[in-house]
């Protein structure tokens, strides 16, 4: 086939590509008219993830499973805006990697709100003013973000799905490496890019941020300074990325929460998230543990926070595999209810990414 004939089939496929979106976005609306009926949640975590799955099951390429996921994103977002006006809060300001992490979750049909702080995005969901939010809760290189566990004590919100963002900063400027004399960074990005600095940047002068993203809108407004941002943030703010993947740890990842008032219904590949209360006697912390070994459930995580309401008493957060409604689950919850003050369900979600 010569070129005019590549694009004749390619103009063909393209009116028959509409038409299905437009077959599959009706289906999708009509589910949501009666979901909507019955009280439920429009967004469904569990079912995105089985259509993700199903549809890199049936890629036979050239389209990298990566690529398609990515198309079918938006897809699923374009018809979510339809079927409600759907508001996303997340921990701001905007272009942040909790920014990033949002649209990689609902895509980029759908409204976003960008907040001051954690308590705010609890509270924008909490009072009905966005259906969803988007919180960092930890990373693999600075370990856990204390203010969202704290945040989760008074609050009845869910956790009902999670985002695990590979974390790739960048340096990020409108002048050549070799010019620049200011480097603007939040401290915890730059703690996780301290060796790449001092090896190749050890005479600028840094100063600390409250964001990647203030970095970022600082070093485009000053001449022979850079920022460490990510690629969202050079984009918005329009900075060349002078160099990529500049954090010391290539492994580096943020785990994000989203949160809603419904826990998703099971996969069969779950995590299940809990807060304890235990009394305070010897030992006490090794009985709360024990149903976990008793009914060979996987504790994947654990977590101590002050209780902030009496000295040296404590909050246990707790992630184990398993969703709340499986048999296992469900005794391990009943014994745990038995041997402590307080056992609190944060949400069964979706394992893994």
């Amino acid at each position: 086939m010569n070129i005019p004939e590549h694009r004749k089939a390619i103009d063909k496929l393209d009116a028959q590509i509409v038409k299905l979106l437009n077959e599959r976005t009706r289906h999708v609306l009509e589910i949501g008219d009666i979901k909507l009926k019955a009280g439920e949640e429009i967004y469904a975590p569990h079912r995105e993830r089985a259509v993700l799955q199903r549809i890199c099951r049936l890629n036979a390429g050239p389209i990298t499973n990566e690529s398609l996921r990515a198309i079918y994103r938006e897809i699923m977002s374009s018809a979510l805006s339809l079927e409600k006006s759907m508001t996303i809060a997340y921990l701001g300001p905007e272009a942040t990697f909790t920014h990033q992490a949002a649209i990689q979750r609902f895509g980029a049909s759908l409204r976003y709100s960008a907040q001051k702080t954690i308590a705010d995005v609890f509270a924008e969901v909490s009072r009905n003013r966005a259906e969803y939010g988007v919180v960092p809760v930890e990373n693999s290189t600075e370990g856990v973000v204390t203010h969202t566990l704290d945040m989760f004590v008074d609050s009845e919100l869910k956790i009902v799905a999670q985002i695990i963002l590979p974390i790739q900063h960048c340096l990020v400027s409108n002048c050549k490496r070799e010019e620049i004399q200011k480097l603007y960074a939040h401290p915890q990005t730059l703690a996780q890019c301290r060796g790449w600095v001092q090896n190749y940047l050890p005479n600028a002068e840094i100063i600390e941020t409250s964001s990647n993203a203030r970095s970022a809108e600082l070093a485009a407004r000053e001449k022979k300074s850079a920022a460490i941002a990510g690629s969202l943030a050079a984009e918005r703010y329009s900075l060349r990325i002078l160099e990529s993947d500049i954090q010391d740890n290539s492994a580096n990842a943020t785990r994000f929460l989203v949160l809603g008032r419904q826990c998703s219904p099971a996969t069969g590949n779950d995590r299940t998230s809990f807060m304890l209360s235990i009394h305070h006697k010897v030992g006490a912390l090794h009985e709360a543990l024990a149903p976990f070994r008793r009914y060979r459930l996987n504790m994947t995580k654990i977590e101590s926070r002050p209780s902030k309401r009496k000295a040296w008493e404590y909050y246990f957060f707790v992630d184990c595999e398993g969703h709340i409604h499986d048999r296992k689950v469900v005794k391990a919850i009943e014994q745990l209810q038995k041997q402590c003050n307080l056992v609190k369900i944060l949400g069964s979600y979706p394992n893994g990414e």
